[in-house]
């Protein structure tokens, strides 16, 4: 069983650069992607991922 695990963006599925671990909890996250850069808020949890909401960073 690994010890941690990177969070994936879930719009591009890309690495982000927020790992976790299987005791880490996380509630209302603002996770962002440096790639895409979206900001997508959060929940972890025993390492399932639930999306709360997607903010467009985008702007200009």
């Amino acid at each position: 069983m690994k010890n941690v695990e990177w969070i994936l963006c879930p719009i591009c599925k890309n690495k982000t650069r927020v790992q976790i671990r299987k005791d880490t909890e996380l509630k209302n996250f603002p996770l962002f992607c440096p790639k895409c850069k979206q900001e997508t808020l959060i929940t972890v949890k025993d390492f399932q991922i639930i999306i709360i909401k997607n903010t467009d960073m985008k702007k200009g």
